[in-house]
């Protein structure tokens, strides 16, 4: 069966619903929702979102599509009346900042406490990273990562948003918290930015701790080292900023430590409130071991419940 995911074009936004439809067992196709210079599609009556969306993607859907996965408030939008105007069900994943009723399911976090009868509240945000794809970037990055070390920190760095600052000073505090743990464990360091992470973060990060051993890596040019860093670490470090980097390093069985920043996000405090009390996640490095821990994935319960609240056709 075939699932149209409906979303921005942003990295995490296509991870979460390639990791719902994948988990599910859908193959599927990314439409994105593409936003007119002078007006958002999602405030322009449905019957002039063609004219809106230019690229027209969206509304050339699979035969065979059995499901239609949007993933944020336009995406939310844009996916309730795609499955109105093709009678397909709709699975939302995050608060639609809408009607509940166009959804047949809403997965939701439970940080953003929403409640009705078809929404499924969930502790982690969706994502593609299994056991199965983390055992793959074993064999394709284990050398590069790990370079001979006995332990290894996995940096995953975000970026300055609404919510949160991690300019030059943040990286000047960061780095000194990275730097004694690797003093006091002689672990070896490799950090993976996002599109988010600014240049002279970047560059402090660089600076402060390349001459102790850590290293940067970026995919330039190549392969994106994120699931590399993911799967081949002993222990994870994750910047505050992200619901769906911290999402993705619980979900393997590395101890995780979560990185504070400048800035303030209720959702997001809420969010790491659940990880500690599962006991998924440390607020600082001096408290981490080298212990694998549990995994921490709600993906697979989601994919679950859409088989279960939804009847699927398989003809086409």
């Amino acid at each position: 069966m075939h699932a149209a995911i409906i979303a921005e074009d942003f990295a995490g936004m296509r991870s979460q619903g390639r990791g719902l439809a994948e988990r599910a067992g859908f193959s599927w196709a990314f439409h994105p929702v593409v936003i007119n210079k002078e007006k958002l599609v999602s405030r322009l009556p449905v019957r002039f979102w063609p004219h809106a969306l230019g690229l027209f993607a969206p509304f050339n859907l699979a035969p065979s599509t059995r499901l239609i996965i949007s993933v944020g408030g336009k995406g939310a939008v844009a996916g309730a009346a795609l499955g109105k105007h093709y009678g397909l069900p709709v699975v939302q994943i995050q608060h639609p900042r809408a009607k509940l009723s166009p959804f047949a399911l809403v997965v939701a976090s439970q940080h953003d406490r929403l409640v009705g009868p078809n929404v499924l509240s969930v502790r982690t945000a969706m994502h593609d990273a299994t056991p199965a794809r983390l055992d793959q970037a074993v064999g394709q990055w284990q050398e590069c990562i790990r370079a001979g070390a006995q332990q290894v920190l996995g940096v995953l760095i975000g970026g300055s948003n609404g919510r949160y600052r991690l300019e030059e000073a943040e990286a000047v505090a960061l780095s000194d918290e990275l730097a004694a743990f690797m003093r006091l464990t002689n672990a070896r360091c490799v950090l993976t930015p996002s599109r988010r992470t600014s240049r002279r973060a970047l560059a402090v990060f660089q600076e402060r701790l390349a001459p102790l051993g850590a290293v940067v890596m970026e995919g330039d040019g190549g392969e994106n080292p994120y699931m590399g860093v993911l799967a081949c670490s002993d222990v994870l470090a994750v910047t505050q900023d992200s619901v769906s980097m911290m999402s993705e390093a619980v979900a393997t069985e590395k101890p995780v430590c979560i990185l504070p920043l400048k800035g303030r996000s209720s959702r997001i405090e809420r969010f790491v409130t659940i990880l500690e009390k599962a006991g998924r996640v440390q607020s600082s490095l001096r408290n981490i071991s080298f212990m694998p821990c549990e995994r921490l994935d709600d993906t697979t319960l989601a994919a679950d419940e859409i088989h279960h609240r939804i009847q699927f056709s398989q003809e086409g």
